[in-house]
């Protein structure tokens, strides 16, 4: 038993000194925080056991750590040689993690023989430079909307590892900074510019650098995006503008494709809308595809494209329906012709009379002016003649050049020809138009001549040159007059008129107008004397064969169609109340003028606003020059006026030389001048301490005889002679009724005249002659008495003498008539009869009663001049009662 323990020791002991084990292990090494991978910790090799088995691949290798970590592994250097490395997968940190690690790194070797040992990793401190925050660290994307105000971005935010307070100020940057950005020593992010996607950068890429105090920096990247926003207007990518399709297009056959995208739209299918703004009705665009197709008939020959094949249109396209970005562009299709059309004419029978002397070569007619093809261009619209052909027509005529259409005579047309009579002096012609391009349309003309003898006389004029009169206020389509041209031909052919030349003004290229048929001249406007007195017309008349031209003057007529213009048009004036009259109110005066009237046919009257006719002019007729007059004085404290300003609108017509009955039919303006006049009133303080001055105003007259005036002292004289001749006439139609109504002589007792009435009553000339008692408005009647003549009874007052009847309806006398020599007796007429002989005045007094009374009246009176009674009455006065017949009457 012994010995085999001791053979177990000695064994081990041998074992020992030749087994598998690590070198250089145990031990501690040391290893820099945030070491990048692959950083070697430790450098360790393997001593081979005494049967030099190899280590079996992937040993040695760490089975475990206190505390465990991933940062560690061990690398294979050559041989037996190996070290321990960072791995990468865990930071090494020694401000937040583990400052030492314990690692057992094991080894095993193909017999089964293991080795274990520690290896003591400490973690050495280094300044670590700064680190971003969060998803910063690997770098961040931003956005921004194009557009945008320059300003604000973003805030970078760092920390430093080895500041755990986050005291220490931390400086930022950006590495290879550019134009658009800027950041500030803060982190603070911001652009200068306004980003536009379209323009091309439309992503930045920036590097921003964090440093610590002690020069340690860190960066990452900031990746600024661009964001698009529909702020671009689409662009067209067809570049063809300009499209030339054929006429006849079948409908719905596409012409043109039109494309576009949109900047916005960029990288991405574009929703683009099409449209037409243009209105038209020969395309139609696809909404959504931009194809223009036919929608109408394109007939080169028809409407608006005979003259102008070419179409414009305006496309527009949207990126929405609604709103959003548009563009317009312009483009044009010109269609070209076809042969779809055969020549043709106007006419295909013609009938054609030829003079019988006509010579040879003469043209007949020429096709070309009636024959047409519709087709717009050539060789489409080209075509020709071919040769004449006919009974009759050979040897007579042809075309002139072959194929132009040109008939030209080549016979003898003489019509005393014995061949041509036997044709009758007609022949027939066909001639075939046909078109010059495929597919050669053809269609046939028949010409008929006719020989007629030759016109021999020319067109003339009945009269060599007309002179017309016009009014200048004749309204268009006036007739001004009429030409005639005749030639002595028979049968007379239609003659056709035309102005050639003059009608026109400065303002309107024709003023006149000729009827082509009737030769009636016509006015198209208004014309002016004033601008154009006189207008000279040639006119001109054609028929068939012949031209003549007369020479028409057309005299325009002045007529007052202008207004007077006075200057000045509105005044103000002011004048003081007291101001004389017959003075020029502040030497005033109206300058008028007319462009068509004399001066001398002014005529001024004062309209609405003279009131108690304050104001006149002088003269007020027959001058352009007349001055404002105050005419009556102002009355304002009798209250005749209670105005002060006056507002006068003054009339100016020039129609002062017309007679009454000319002024009825004449044309008469009228022009107008409004003025203001204020009356200055008396001032209303008087002032005690002193004399207030009075104003003087001196008014310098002067009699200047104008030669335009020669029929105002003319017309006063005249009326002055006539006024006198009228008062003369009355005076002595007066005497003669006082002769013939009252014979006088002189009586016996009396000097004085007594009159005997010859007439049928007493009250007719006692109505010629009324008395009037004249009373005061207070008269009081304090006497009564009785009338001797009448009977009735009176009241009278003893001072003033005045008098009146009593009752006077009551006291109607009866009167006797005398008549006529050789009547018979008057018959009583009394108040009852067939009415009163006399008249009833207002106050009911009967008039040849109260004729009567005051007849005696001035004999009435006492010797104190006082009214007399009954008593105090001379008694002669009894005697007119009963008056003495007229030697020539007889008295019953």
């Amino acid at each position: 038993m012994q010995e085999a323990v001791l053979l177990l020791v000695l064994l081990g002991t041998i074992s020992e000194a030749e087994a598998l084990h690590l070198v250089h292990l145990p031990a501690t090494s040391n290893v820099a925080e945030n070491s990048p991978p692959e950083t070697s910790v430790h450098e360790f090799s393997v001593n081979l056991s005494a049967s030099l088995s190899p280590v079996i691949p992937g040993f040695p290798l760490i089975i475990n750590s206190s505390p465990l970590t991933k940062a560690f592994r061990v690398n294979w250097l050559s041989g037996t040689d190996f070290e321990v490395v960072t791995t990468g997968k865990e930071q090494v940190d020694f401000e937040t993690g583990p400052k030492i690690f314990e690692l057992q790194i094991y080894v095993q070797d193909d017999v089964g023989v293991t080795d274990l040992q520690i290896l003591t990793v400490q973690v050495t401190d280094v300044n670590e430079p700064p680190q971003f925050l969060g998803n910063l660290a690997k770098g961040l994307s931003l956005y921004i909307v194009e557009g945008t105000n320059p300003g604000f971005i973003y805030q970078v935010e760092a920390f430093d590892p080895e500041d755990t307070s986050r005291n220490t100020p931390l400086s930022y940057s950006l590495i290879s900074p550019t134009k658009s950005f800027i950041m500030s020593a803060n982190g603070t992010l911001s652009s200068t510019t306004e980003f536009d996607f379209e323009a091309g950068n439309n992503s930045y890429r920036l590097t921003v650098e964090v440093r610590d105090s002690q020069g340690l920096s860190a960066s990452t990247y900031l990746e600024v995006n661009i964001v698009n926003i529909n702020d671009e207007t689409p662009r067209f990518t067809s570049s063809k503008r300009a499209y030339v399709i054929l006429e006849e297009l079948g409908l719905g056959t596409i012409v043109a494709n039109i494309t576009a995208e949109d900047p916005d739209d960029k990288g991405s299918t574009s929703f683009l809308l099409y449209s037409i703004t243009t209105g038209n009705s020969y395309f139609r665009i696809n909404e959504l595809t931009g194809t223009i197709h036919v929608a109408h008939r394109l007939d080169r020959e028809a409407g608006e494209l005979r003259h102008n094949p070419t179409i414009s249109l305006e496309v527009l396209v949207k990126d929405r329906p609604s709103g959003g970005q548009e563009n317009r562009m312009q483009i044009t299709f010109t269609v070209e012709d076809i042969n779809d059309n055969s020549a043709t004419c106007s006419k295909f029978t013609f009938s054609i009379k030829v003079p019988e002397r006509a010579a040879k070569g003469t043209l007949l007619l020429d096709l070309n002016m009636v024959c047409f093809d519709n087709d717009s261009e050539a060789p489409n619209s080209q075509f020709n003649f071919s040769a004449p052909s006919g009974v009759g027509s050979s040897g007579r005529f042809s075309q002139d050049p072959a194929g132009s259409g040109k008939i030209v005579l080549i016979g003898d047309l003489d019509y005393e020809n014995s061949s041509n009579l036997a044709a009758g002096n007609k022949y027939a012609v066909t001639i075939q138009v046909q078109d010059v391009a495929p597919p050669y349309y053809k269609n046939n003309i028949y010409i008929y001549v006719l020989t007629s003898p030759e016109n021999e006389f020319p067109l003339v004029f009945d009269q060599p040159s007309y002179v017309f009169g016009l009014s200048e206020l004749s309204p268009a389509r006036t007739r001004v007059g009429q030409v005639r041209a005749t030639d002595k031909d028979f049968p007379q052919s239609s003659v056709v008129y035309s102005i050639s030349s003059g009608g026109a003004s400065l303002q309107r290229p024709n003023v006149f107008w000729i009827n082509p048929q009737t030769g009636e001249l016509q006015l198209v406007t208004k014309v002016d004397y004033e601008t154009t007195p006189i207008y000279v017309l040639r006119i001109q008349a054609t028929n068939s064969e012949n031209t003549g031209s007369v020479t028409v003057t057309v005299n325009i007529l002045e007529e007052n169609d202008e207004k007077p213009v006075c200057i000045p048009n509105s005044y103000f004036l002011a004048i003081p109340v007291d101001l004389k009259v017959g003075t020029n109110i502040q030497n005033f005066k109206l300058q008028c003028t007319d462009r068509d009237s004399s001066p001398r046919s002014f005529r001024y009257s004062i309209g609405p606003g003279n009131i108690n006719s304050h104001f006149t002019f002088s003269p007020n007729a027959g001058s352009n020059i007349t001055r404002l007059l105050l005419a009556t004085p102002f009355d304002y404290t009798g209250g005749l006026d209670n105005i002060w300003n006056y507002k006068l609108l003054v009339y100016i017509t020039d129609d002062n030389l017309l007679s009454s009955r000319k002024k009825a039919e004449a044309l008469v303006e009228t022009g107008t001048v409004t003025l203001i006049i204020s009356v200055i009133p008396y001032p209303t303080t008087i002032v005690t301490t002193t004399t207030r001055p009075k104003i003087i105003y001196q008014t310098l007259r002067k009699n200047v005889y104008s030669p335009s005036s020669w029929y105002v002292p003319f017309v006063i004289t005249l009326g002055s002679i006539l006024l006198l001749g009228l008062l003369v006439s009355l005076v002595v139609l007066l005497a003669k009724a006082v002769h013939r109504h009252c014979p006088c002589k002189t009586t016996k007792h009396k000097k004085t005249l007594s009159c005997q009435w010859a007439g049928p009553t007493s009250t007719s000339l006692r109505a010629l002659f009324p008395e009037t008692i004249q009373m005061g408005v207070s008269t009081t009647f304090d006497g009564e008495a009785i009338d001797p003549v009448t009977g009735a009874k009176y009241e009278f007052n003893s001072k003033t003498g005045a008098r009146k009847w009593k009752d006077p309806l009551t006291q109607i006398p009866k009167w006797k008539v005398s008549r006529p020599q050789g009547a018979a007796q008057s018959r009583a007429v009394s108040a009852e009869g067939t009415g009163p002989l006399r008249s009833t005045t207002k106050d009911g007094d009967g008039l040849s009663g109260k004729g009567q009374a005051e007849e005696a009246g001035p004999t009435a009176r006492n010797q104190h001049g006082k009214p007399g009674t009954p008593k105090d009455r001379n008694p002669a006065l009894t005697s007119r009662s009963s008056p003495k017949p007229h030697p020539g009457n007889s008295r019953l």
